[in-house]
């Protein structure tokens, strides 16, 4: 189970990756559009922050058992 819980987490970073550079690459043509890839990279990087820290407390109770 926690395979999955790692897996997701490395996908947020790619997803984090992938909106950053969409946010460069965007940054001088379309503004708006630049600021709200921005927004969902920073939202990406939180999601890896929190579900990092939700699956070490996942791993504890199931070592605590």
């Amino acid at each position: 189970m926690t395979k999955y819980f790692k897996f997701f987490e490395i996908a947020y970073l790619i997803i984090a990756i992938v909106f950053s550079v969409e946010t460069v690459l965007r940054w001088n043509t379309d503004r708006p559009k630049a600021y709200i890839f921005l927004v969902f990279a920073v939202l990406a990087v939180f999601m890896y922050f929190f579900r990092k820290k939700y699956r070490k407390r996942f791993e504890n109770q199931d070592r605590k058992k």
